[in-house]
């Protein structure tokens, strides 16, 4: 029986969580300076927030040419892509 691909784990489908691991949780609280691995327990850490920034991709010069409307910027665009695809 095959697995749905929504259960799948690996680092082709790692997505982001918003709730980490233990282990997450103390690497995260000991980059901060706030936990102690001889005096802390593992129990009862504080609550870690954790946020997913996006990013938005920027337009390379040539595509930037073409969505302004340059004269000739079109045609040069064009055979560019075409190599790139290649």
């Amino acid at each position: 029986m095959t697995q749905h691909p929504s259960l799948k784990s690996g680092a082709k489908g790692a997505k982001f969580r918003s709730v980490p691991k233990r282990y997450e949780k103390v690497k995260e609280l000991s980059e901060k300076d706030k936990w102690d691995a001889e005096k802390d327990s593992v129990y009862r850490l504080p609550k870690v927030k954790r946020v997913l920034f996006k990013t938005k991709k920027t337009k390379g010069p040539v595509e930037e040419a073409a969505a302004e409307g340059a004269p000739g910027a079109a045609e040069e665009a064009a055979p560019a892509a075409k190599k790139s695809n290649k």
